[in-house]
This record gives structure tokens, C-alpha cells and sequence, in this order.
């Protein structure tokens, strides 16, 4: 059984029946940023460690442990965020894989360590910080969304201190901060390898970008082929089918 809180419900992850992770409206639910990043970022299939920061209620490592046996770790800022995550792991008997930690990604490599982590994952707050009354009234969407806690610099920064040397960093964000982040990641060491545009329909502009980047390693950015979300008749197109039910 599992302790659940206020609002707080059990959902199952996608198509798989196999997994729960807990949810409420009143706090940030994963979207399918978080899918698609989990989809797209390399993982070691037997061993090493992985470390998600920004990781909300813990959908990132959850959907992780489906693809690999190495060890994942969740940071997140926020207590109830960061308890629904410890829950949801508990609930899947995933404690001896993944472990959530609660704190400021900012303070990450001093506590747990520079250069020890093979994989670096991220769905960072894709939006500057506004004036305090045009903030979202509900403080857990206003820190999701929003660069309150942490900006792009601090989270590339940061992973590039907790990655390996040779490891990978995977980021979903806005196209908006394409260069800023390119721009970022040669900054700190981490040379963007692999680019993925999605777009929300065909002939429509992308609206995501999936970017992965190496540390320290040699110039030569591959783009990968378009992912598109929706056919014109509002339903998943079969390659978004395949990620997120394993079935087109």
C-alpha cells in the first residue's frame, strides 16, 4: 500500500500497468517533455549512474529504470514534490535503484560528488522569472515553469560538474533557447552531440528540442529526424505512439 496525501491520486505510467507513480492536479503532473526526454536520453543498459535534476514527482528516473539496471538518482527542490517521488518509488519496489534526493541542484556536486555520474538528465524551468504578481498563484507551477530556483546557466553548469568525463548531459526545452543553450554547454564543456526538433503537427512550428551534449568531447552535432506529436486529425502519430505505448 501507499501513503496518499490531500489530493494526491495513482496514476499508471502510461501503458504500462506494471507502474504507478503518484499525482495531484494541484501540483505539476509530468507532460510529455518529460516522455520524450526519458525516450530519447542515453542510458547505460547494465551499470553506472544516472542523475536527474529537476525531477518533480520522479517520472524521469521512474521511466528510466524500464530501459536500464544502472543506479538513478532524482534531485528536487520541492518537500511535496520530492516525498510524492520517494512514494512512488517506494511503491514500485524501485528503492534499491533509485534514490531521490531533496535539495538545490545547485549544491548537488558539492554533496554528492563532481564527476561521478555517466548520464545526466534534465527538464529544467523553460521560462524567465516575471514580476512576482505575473507568477502563477500556485507556488508548485510557478517554480516548475519558471528559473525562481535555478536558470539554464546554473543547471548546464551543473551538469557538466556532475558528469563524467566523456558522459552524457540530456536537456528538453524550448527552441526559443537554442542558441543560449549551445551557447551554454561549449561554455562549460559539453560539446552538443545529438539534436532533436518536435513539432506539435506537420507544416507547424517545432515547439521542443531534445539536446544532448558530451563532456569535452569533439565537435560534430548530429540532427536527427523530426518528431512530430499529432496527425491532422488530433491523434498520435505512430512514432509517439511507439514511445509512449510501445505500439504504433
Amino acid at each position: 500500500m501507499v501513503q496518499l496525501y490531500e489530493d494526491e491520486r495513482l496514476d499508471y505510467l502510461l501503458a504500462d500497468e506494471s507502474m504507478r507513480i503518484i499525482q495531484s492536479h494541484s501540483v505539476f503532473s509530468f507532460s510529455l517533455d518529460a516522455v520524450l526526454l526519458s525516450n530519447f536520453a542515453y542510458v547505460p543498459i547494465k551499470k553506472g549512474n544516472i542523475i536527474d535534476l529537476c525531477t518533480g514527482n520522479g517520472v524521469i528516473p521512474l521511466f528510466l529504470s524500464k530501459r536500464t539496471n544502472a543506479k538513478i538518482t532524482g534531485v528536487e527542490i520541492q518537500e511535496r514534490l520530492a516525498s510524492m517521488a520517494t512514494r512512488s518509488v517506494d511503491y514500485n519496489n524501485l528503492n534499491d535503484q533509485i534514490n531521490i534526493v531533496l535539495g538545490d541542484l545547485k549544491d548537488m556536486p558539492q554533496k554528492l560528488g563532481h564527476g561521478k555520474y555517466d548520464v545526466v538528465t534534465c527538464n529544467p524551468p523553460y521560462f524567465p522569472t516575471p514580476k512576482v504578481d505575473e507568477q502563477n498563484k500556485n507556488e508548485h507551477y510557478a517554480i516548475a515553469r519558471h528559473e525562481i530556483h535555478c536558470n539554464l546557466e546554473d543547471v548546464i553548469r551543473v551538469s557538466s560538474q556532475l558528469v563524467k568525463q566523456g558522459g552524457k548531459v540530456s536537456i528538453v526545452h524550448r527552441p526559443g533557447r537554442l542558441v543560449d543553450i549551445i551557447t551554454l554547454m561549449r561554455a562549460y564543456r559539453l560539446e552538443p552531440k545529438r539534436l532533436q526538433f518536435i513539432y506539435p503537427k506537420k507544416n507547424k512550428e517545432a515547439n521542443t528540442i531534445l539536446i544532448e551534449g558530451i563532456k569535452d568531447g569533439n565537435a560534430d552535432l548530429k540532427i536527427l529526424p523530426p518528431l512530430v506529436v499529432y496527425k491532422e486529425d488530433n491523434e498520435y502519430t505512430n512514432e509517439l505512439k511507439e514511445i509512449l505505448y510501445g505500439t504504433n
